[in-house]
């Protein structure tokens, strides 16, 4: 047997191997969903949702819940999105090599990876002790928007690295200066790239219960969050306070708001990738 022909053996071996475990994975996931839909569906109804919390399983709703999970989602988009993207772009097409610039790209990449107790142990000495917005939902939103900030700026940089050059060097040649170029050319090429990133981190924030749980969110509230310096609960905490529960019945109101949070993170992932294939139906390169 030739060489070749062993590669191939190994080629195929490690191609079903990567199979099984592809459908081993799907299979796991597969029993798991179901088992949360059958054991919460029949908990969905419009009390479950417009209900306060209560001691009371049967009474129990997530009403504060889910209006807080749109809250803080919300004002994390409008606090990290804009700094991120500014920040992508400032690295990739303002920024000169130098050692500033490569050890704040390494320190970018580092802490993507970094854990997400220690963003929210930053941000109860930051947001809830140094500037005094208490236990809040901006307070939330603040650490939220740290987390996800180096996903958003790497895949931004990632997005604009993939528009060919040619694009930019054909708009200096009419006369453009460089914002110019990047306004009206480069960020309307790259957008499905960023919009793509921008998914990943809101996907990775809305299941984020150790941060917040550090800066104050609630397990039990009466209220609903009317406004950024309201207090709040969001369903992660909700779902884990349920958890805990001696009550088997809080079980199900557990995995009737796993469904919840799930619904929530599908249509906004939806709405997102829509948009992102809306955009890049209008820009061809």
């Amino acid at each position: 047997m030739t060489s070749a022909d062993k590669n191939r053996i190994k080629d195929k071996a490690f191609e079903y191997v990567g199979m099984a475990c592809t459908f081993f994975g799907l299979f796991m996931l597969v029993i798991f969903l179901g088992d949360i839909l059958m054991t919460g569906i029949e908990k969905i109804d419009m009390d479950f949702l417009s209900n306060f919390p209560s001691s009371r399983a049967r009474k129990a709703g997530i009403y504060p819940a889910w209006t807080g999970t749109l809250w803080i989602l919300g004002l994390t988009a409008i606090i990290a999105i804009p700094i991120g993207i500014a920040a992508g772009i400032y690295f990739e097409e303002y920024a000169k090599k130098s050692k500033m610039a490569n050890f704040l790209e390494i320190n970018l990449a580092n802490l993507a990876g970094v854990p997400s107790i220690i963003y929210g142990l930053l941000g109860l000495q930051i947001f809830v002790r140094t500037l005094n917005f208490g236990t809040s939902l901006l307070s939330g939103a603040c650490t939220l928007a740290l987390l996800i900030l180096p996903v958003i700026i790497v895949s931004t940089r990632e997005a604009l690295k993939a528009v060919p050059d040619s694009i930019r060097q054909a708009s200096y040649g009419m006369g453009a200066n460089t914002w110019q170029t990047i306004w009206h050319q480069v960020l309307p090429a790259s957008a499905g790239g960023i919009i793509t990133g921008i998914i990943l981190a809101i996907s990775r924030a809305i299941g984020e219960t150790a941060p917040l749980i550090v800066v104050g969110a609630a397990t039990f509230i009466t209220n609903v969050p009317d406004s950024p310096m309201s207090d709040y609960t969001v369903l992660p905490m909700q779902i884990y306070s349920w958890i805990g529960m001696p009550d088997k019945e809080f079980a199900k109101s557990a995995a009737a708001g796993i469904i919840v949070l799930l619904l929530i993170t599908f249509v906004l992932n939806g709405i997102a990738v829509f948009l992102r294939n809306r955009w890049q139906k209008k820009v061809k390169w």
